[in-house]
């Protein structure tokens, strides 16, 4: 069996990058540490913000891929979906595939068979997602200006530590007013989405953004037990 090293542009937030982690090893068939994935990482929460500076960001982003493959790594994946915004530098820089985690999770909710998608992203994350359903046949539902502003707060809060009973109320209150909109499947399209939604509490069938994308790292880089 051929294996890659997975390069990993982490940092975006902290947390996430650990829950994708947890996620890689947990979706790895493994039968013994061997079987696990060789992972070389750059947890970087000093790329500038995705938002107020996306050129910085693209710079920033193109310089750790490129260090990542100078250490050996031979695909890279991201666990932030706003920074996709950035992956033709990202792949300029270093050469190197980058998994596209808004088109596999865009089209892992189309192939569940909804036709109508609620995503809960970032402004720069919904561009993406818009894209990415209209190419996989699928209409859109977002959160209003008012509820976004509601949502951002919320990921801001879990970047601060707030992973708490009041934060996942509100996460899942948010999803449910997608649903109520026509909503047939959740997409949780950034990646703080998750430390708060899961199938526990989502009003709907529920796409993690962070799992697919462990998921698509373990077939591609061609993990688990021979």
């Amino acid at each position: 069996m051929t294996r890659r090293v997975l390069g990993v542009l982490g940092g975006m937030g902290p947390a996430a990058t650990v829950d994708f982690l947890a996620k890689l090893q947990a979706a790895t068939p493994a039968g013994s540490d061997a079987d696990h994935i060789r992972v070389v990482m750059d947890l970087n929460p000093r790329v500038p913000d995705r938002h107020a500076d996306p050129e910085g960001a693209g710079a920033e982003l193109g310089r750790m891929a490129a260090r990542l493959r100078d250490l050996g790594a031979e695909v890279l994946a991201m666990p932030c979906n706003t920074a996709h915004q950035h992956r033709a530098e990202i792949e300029a820089a270093s050469d190197l595939t980058l998994i596209d985690m808004v088109a596999e999770t865009a089209r892992a909710a189309v192939e569940s068979g909804a036709r109508t998608v609620g995503v809960l992203a970032t402004p720069g994350g919904e561009r993406l997602y818009a894209a990415a359903l209209e190419t996989a046949g699928a209409a859109m539902v977002i959160p209003t200006d008012a509820d976004r502003a509601r949502l951002m707060g919320l990921i801001k809060g879990v970047k601060a530590g707030d992973l708490g009973t009041e934060a996942r109320a509100g996460m899942a209150a948010l999803a449910g007013l997608l649903v109520q909109r026509g909503a047939q499947t959740l997409i949780a399209g950034c990646t703080e989405v998750p430390l708060l939604l899961d199938r526990g509490n989502a009003p709907a069938p529920l796409w993690d953004s962070t799992e697919v994308l462990a998921r698509r790292c373990v077939a591609v880089c061609g993990a688990g037990a021979a």
